[in-house]
């Protein structure tokens, strides 16, 4: 028996380990480790002595030493089969060499056969261009064989070989329109004795076929055949360029056909459509459309009927005229050409002959009416777009004849002619031409819209004239009046111009002359409501002006609507500016200039500035929303607009304050005269209890009336700055006044409270007006009232305080000196001060005798910048010395 456990021999379990098997594919160094280890492991740990590396050293010995003795069986196995592979690499590069070999003598056959096919080829398309060069002289030949043969003939009078031809159907036809067509071309250049009468022949002939082919294509086109139609109207293409028969065609339509006969059965001017008669005259369309204030129409019955029957039978023709012509889109085009040559223009003039019998307005809508409808039916029509075919040009001189014979033309051949949409644009141009050209839109509008300002404008004319005349005075209006008639007169003199037009057309409807020495007997009897401004009439006016700038965008080329827009706004500003606003105020300067002095001023003025303002605002809200984005395109015309309306309104503006102005010194002038009506005793009344009895005194109650009147109606009618400026400027023109008032009154005790509460109220008034520095001015005069009711002891102590304070009190002796107990203590104030004897020691004399005997407004202009000493420094209240008038010292 064997020893198994023989220490210098493998245990059999590994010998399958090692074989080659167990390191192909994926071999793990660790698995294979971790195999050999597995039963000699579990034998260590079965022992109860400590462990024993030697079997394990033993194994991996004898392990290695197997794997070592594998590696060297594997060398040798891998060391043959390289010499294998050696071999058979040489065997394989010396069979691919013979290959290539082969191929490359294959490859050299296959050129030479190339070569050899090239030749071949080259000389079939040798021998084939020599073909159809035979070819095509044969056909010359043969096509000059046939024109002499039947050239002959006709010059024989003989046409039976035609005459066969024809009866061979279609193709025969055909044959025979090209033959006659080129006999046609022959017969013009052969120049024999008997070429006169052939070519009479010919043309019989052709004469004839021509008739016999339209003959039959209007057969046809009753039976309803598009194939034989197309073939006549192909052959008569080929024969002349089809031309009759698109004639034949388009006169023997139903559409123009109904339409002739309805011209010709009725005899109103109207009858043209006699299925439109109705609608036309009984439309209330045609009642309202001479109103401005009324919308302009959007449609017309009988237009849009009309409209609608074109679309409706050119949706049908287009399929029709595809299907029998061979160039549909010339057809198409003479067939839309009669459509608006015959029916649109007859059915337009007719339109705008109603229009204008009914007024200006009434034909100026009715045409903008119709090019808007006809501009919608021109983008309709555009849809029906065909690719154009036309025939080729017959040969008429020897070089193209010459040129025919030798290459035959095909009959048809496309080109490209005027589509449609082009013949469309340039027939609805033709279609306004007579009403848009050049300026006879832009004058008749212009003419229009003068003529409707004039009318709305005419009462209101006319009650200014009267105005203006009753007062007396030569005004702006008689100066406007005057230049609109020599500008209406340059309208006989000279060419007519829009100004000439426009200031004509107010001439004549705003009732005005120029010669108004005579006015009419009976005249009509002035109402105020008349001749007042109106927002609402101005809000008409730029309606009516902007439906005509409208229409004169729609009506005029791209490039000409800035320039006629400028000259449509020319017509407004002349009309709402010069007519309208300057002649108000001019008006109310008339009324103001000529009003009674002593009659309490009309504050009607006031109104008149509130309209003039809002109608310009609207008027400049106007402009910028609708006007000058039409001028956005045309940089100098939009500069020029601007200017032109910077110029108007700065004109008005300059007209309103010189009203303002004048309004302001008619109210201080009244006010000044109400003051002068201030009694000498008002202020040292005799009887104390029927002075303690009256509030105020009379000057001082008209002048708060009349104040409180002027700050409601400012309020009421000025805004912003403007009334700010305003109200300051009555504010001190009063203060002004006021202050030579109280001067010239003498002032007992009792009196001194009367004045005041008289300054009280001059100050509540004031003080209303919101303005902060009349406030302090009117202050200064409460507290300069004072003065006469404080007693002589603390009347120094007082005059140094507050508002008085911060002037020297000599300026203030004028006023000391109206207290009735002023010679009781006037010595006090005689004495010199240590300021006045500061004043004496740097300017040598004091401010008494300086200012001594003039007016405390002189004097307090003199010292309002004046600084004496480091004790008096002139601090003025704001505003107090600014408005107080420079009166030279007496």
């Amino acid at each position: 028996m064997a020893r198994t456990n023989d220490p210098l021999q493998l245990d059999p379990a590994f010998e399958s380990q090692l074989g080659l098997d167990t390191f192909e594919g994926k071999f793990d160094v660790k698995d294979f480790v971790g195999s050999l280890s597995e039963k000699l492991i579990t034998q260590s740990k079965t022992s109860s002595g400590p462990f024993d590396p030697k079997p394990f050293i033993r194994t991996f010995e004898l392990v290695v030493d197997r794997l070592i003795s594998v590696r060297k069986d594997v060398q040798v196995k891998t060391e043959q089969l390289e010499k294998n592979v050696r071999v058979a690499e040489r065997e394989y590069s010396r069979k691919m060499a013979e290959l290539n070999k082969g191929f490359e003598a294959v490859g050299s056959s296959f050129a030479t056969m190339e070569n050899k096919l090239n030749e071949v080829g080259r000389t079939a398309i040798r021998i084939g261009e020599e073909l159809e060069s035979v070819h095509i002289e044969r056909q010359r030949a043969q096509a000059a064989h046939n024109l002499i043969d039947f050239y002959n003939q006709f010059s024989r009078g003989e046409t039976t070989r035609l005459d066969a031809l024809r009866k061979e159907g279609k193709d025969g036809r055909h044959q025979v329109a090209v033959i006659l067509r080129r006999l046609t071309t022959v017969a013009k250049e052969v120049d024999l004795p008997i070429a006169e009468k052939t070519r009479e022949n010919i043309d019989k002939y052709c004469e004839k076929f021509e008739k016999d082919m339209l003959y039959l294509f209007d057969r046809y086109y009753r039976k309803g055949d598009p194939k034989m139609m197309h073939h006549c109207a192909q052959t008569l293409l080929d024969f002349n360029g089809g031309g009759s028969c698109v004639q034949v065609y388009v006169n023997q339509h139903d559409f123009f056909i109904n339409k002739v006969k309805g011209h010709v059965d009725d005899s109103d001017e109207m009858s043209g459509h006699p299925q439109l008669i109705a609608s036309y005259s009984h439309d209330s369309r045609w009642k309202t459309i001479l109103h401005p204030d009324s919308s302009p129409p959007r449609m017309e019955p009988g237009l849009v009927q009309l409209f609608a029957e074109i679309r409706a039978t050119m949706a049908q023709e287009s399929q029709i005229v595809q299907a029998v012509f061979p160039n549909p889109s010339l057809v198409m085009q003479v067939f839309l050409q009669r459509v608006f040559a015959q029916s649109i223009q007859q059915y337009v003039e007719q339109l705008l002959n109603k229009g204008a019998s009914i007024s200006e307005l009434a034909y100026l809508r009715v045409l903008q009416l119709i090019h808007v409808e006809t501009s919608t039916l021109v983008e309709d029509l555009k849809t029906h777009e065909f690719p154009s075919m036309v025939a080729t040009k017959s040969p008429t001189d020897g070089a193209e004849f010459r040129k025919f014979l030798t290459n035959p033309p095909s009959t048809m051949s496309s080109a490209t002619t005027t589509s449609v949409a082009a013949m469309l644009e340039a027939a609805m141009e033709e279609l306004f031409v007579p009403y848009i050209e050049g300026q006879k839109f832009l004058e008749r509008e212009s003419k229009n819209i003068a003529e409707l300002y004039a009318t709305l404008l005419a009462s209101f004319s006319q009650y200014h004239a009267r105005t203006q005349r009753e007062r007396g005075k030569v005004s702006v209006f008689d100066r406007v009046v005057d230049r609109l008639g020599a500008a209406a007169a340059n309208t006989s003199a000279g060419g007519p111009t829009t100004s000439a037009q426009a200031a004509a057309a107010i001439m004549r409807f705003g009732g005005m002359m120029t010669d108004r020495a005579h006015d009419k007997p009976t005249e009509e009897p002035l109402r105020e409501e008349d001749g007042l401004l109106s927002i609402d009439i101005a809000e008409k006016m730029l309606k009516w002006h902007a439906e005509a700038v409208g229409r004169s965008v729609e009506l005029s080329a791209q490039n000409d609507v800035p320039k006629n827009t400028l000259i449509l706004l020319r017509v407004l500003a002349e009309a709402i500016a010069n007519s309208y606003l300057e002649v108000a105020i001019e008006t109310a300067l008339v009324r103001i200039d000529s009003a009674d002095p002593k009659a309490e001023p009309s504050l009607q003025a006031f109104t008149v500035i509130y309209s003039v303002d809002a109608i310009c605002h609207l008027w400049q809200r106007y402009m910028n929303i609708a006007i000058f984005p039409l001028v956005a395109s045309s940089v100098t015309i939009r500069r020029e607009m601007s200017v032109f309306v910077n110029q108007t309104i700065s004109r008005v503006e300059g007209a309103i304050n010189n009203l303002l102005q004048r309004l302001t010194d008619a109210i201080i002038s009244w006010l000044a005269l109400q003051l002068g009506k201030q009694k000498k005793n008002d202020f040292k009344p005799r009887n104390d209890d029927q002075s303690f009895a009256r509030v105020n005194t009379e000057p001082c109650i008209a002048c708060c009336e009349v104040l409180e009147k002027v700050r409601d109606a400012a309020i009421q009618n000025i805004s912003g700055k403007n009334r700010e400026a305003f109200l300051t400027e009555m504010g001190v023109s009063f203060h002004s006044l006021l202050l030579d008032h109280l001067r010239k009154f003498p002032v007992s005790a009792t009196g001194g409270l009367m004045l005041a509460k008289d300054l009280k109220s001059y100050q509540d008034i004031i003080v209303s007006f919101n303005i902060p520095s009349l406030v302090e001015r009117f202050e200064f005069i409460r507290q300069l009232g004072n003065v006469f009711l404080v007693r002589p002891e603390i009347l120094r102590s007082y005059i140094t305080e507050n508002y008085l304070g911060r002037i020297d009190s000599s300026l203030l002796k004028p006023y000391l000196t109206q207290r009735s107990d002023w010679v009781q203590f006037e010595s006090q104030f005689n004495e010199p001060s240590e300021a006045d004897d500061g004043v004496t020691d740097m300017n040598g004399k004091g401010l008494k005798d300086r200012f001594r005997m003039g007016r405390l407004s002189t004097m307090m202009k003199e010292l309002e910048s004046l600084k004496i000493g480091e004790g008096i420094s002139m601090a003025l209240p704001s505003g107090i010395a600014s408005g107080l008038p420079v009166v030279g010292r007496s």
